[in-house]
């Protein structure tokens, strides 16, 4: 990290203008770890919010840019350009950016899903990114220790065979229809912006990345009821679905943005022939262990557990101290910064990459399609 010496990295941001969740996230993961300086963006499809916006930033006014073709141009022109680019916009405005990008030798950055269609996705992979720039789909929840730490246990085989899996996110803020009043809601409930998939694409997945991440099993098929319980809203809010892994293992994903009660209740639980685990992300810094005929073990972040797996995790204060949401989003930030200045060894398969954003997609699609033949089983290769 920049704080042991290394040379920050230009930072530029697409979208994520006044007002944005998500670009304001992004920014503070950035800076957590002192890995970038964010120098330029393109932070509003209006140029009146982007000036703005820049201007709140403290860019430079040659630097704060009303589109995001014209900031990839010069900013791969100047001598202190950006080096990385970070897309925080609506999910339908993700692959001009990032091909825009790519193509222009700066390294990607982009919130998830990578894009709005499979075949978007598709194309995004088609491209040859000049000078080797590198892509990061910013799937957070892999970023935590805890997780990282799931990951270990079972690619080790202390969990045996693994046989069921769990995964479920959970939350009630789209309970009535907000989309009118909320600028969040009105384009994740938006077919043109968000895809096909609305809770599905928003957080189920998340809920799946994190199932295939910990499990490292793939997804042979799965059988989908997604269900809109919100009078004339267009895309889903709530997702039921079943997998069938392959080796075997079989596997529940729920993901409801109608669930009164729940705020973020991400959860994770792995059962093989040996052992079991249970992690949810609103405690994120605990994790329960339990080996067959034992009794259940809390492992608790970097903790004595954490074994070789520890230099992966980026542990950044004393067990008891509580690490959350941005930290984990930080940790992607500082790692991927370490693979754009070479070093990206200690970090083989730890960050989600484009494969794993095409994956998404076509579970989004294969669960849209499943859906509509009244749950019938699709192949995820065969989307």
């Amino acid at each position: 990290m920049a704080e042991n010496g290394a040379k920050r990295i230009r930072l530029g941001m697409v979208g994520g203008g006044t007002g944005a969740f998500i670009g304001y996230v992004h920014r503070i993961a950035a800076r957590i770890d002192g890995d970038y300086d964010l120098v330029a963006g393109a932070l509003s499809s209006r140029p009146d919010v982007a000036l703005e916006s820049g201007r709140n930033l403290g860019f430079a006014e040659d630097r704060i840019y009303t589109s995001y073709e014209e900031m990839a141009v010069r900013e791969s022109q100047r001598p202190d350009g950006i080096q990385a680019v970070s897309i925080v916009t609506p999910n339908h405005m993700h692959f001009g950016p990032a091909k825009a990008f790519l193509e222009a030798g700066i390294h990607v950055i982009c919130d998830k899903p990578i894009t709005s269609t499979l075949e978007d996705a598709r194309a995004l992979a088609t491209i040859r990114p000049k000078n080797g720039a590198q892509f990061l789909l910013t799937h957070n929840y892999t970023g935590y220790p805890l997780i990282r730490q799931a990951r270990e246990l079972v690619k080790s085989g202390r969990l045996g065979t693994i046989r069921v899996i769990q995964a479920e996110y959970a939350q009630d803020w789209l309970t009535n229809a907000a989309e009118p009043d909320n600028k969040q809601a009105s384009w994740r409930t938006d077919p043109a912006r968000s895809g096909a998939g609305g809770a599905i694409g928003d957080i189920g997945t998340h809920a799946y990345n994190l199932l295939r991440f910990v499990s490292g099993l793939k997804t042979d098929s799965i059988s989908a009821d997604l269900q809109s319980f919100v009078a004339g809203r267009q895309l889903d809010d709530n997702v039921h679905i079943l997998l069938r892994m392959t080796g075997g293992a079989r596997g529940m994903l729920w993901a409801s943005q109608v669930a009164v009660g729940n705020e973020n209740g991400l959860g994770l639980r792995i059962y093989g022939d040996k052992a079991g685990l249970e992690w949810r992300q609103e405690n994120p810094n605990q994790m329960w262990f339990t080996e067959f005929g034992q009794p259940r073990q809390l492992l608790t972040r970097g903790g004595s557990i954490s074994g070789d797996v520890a230099p992966s995790m980026n542990i950044r204060i004393p067990g008891g101290h509580p690490e959350g949401y941005l930290e984990a989003f930080a940790t992607l930030y500082s790692q991927f910064a370490e693979i754009i200045r070479g070093n990206a060894e200690p970090y083989a398969g730890l960050l989600p990459t484009m494969a794993d954003g095409i994956e998404g997609m076509a579970f989004i699609t294969a669960a849209v399609q499943s859906s509509k033949a009244d749950g019938k089983w699709v192949k995820l290769s065969e989307v």
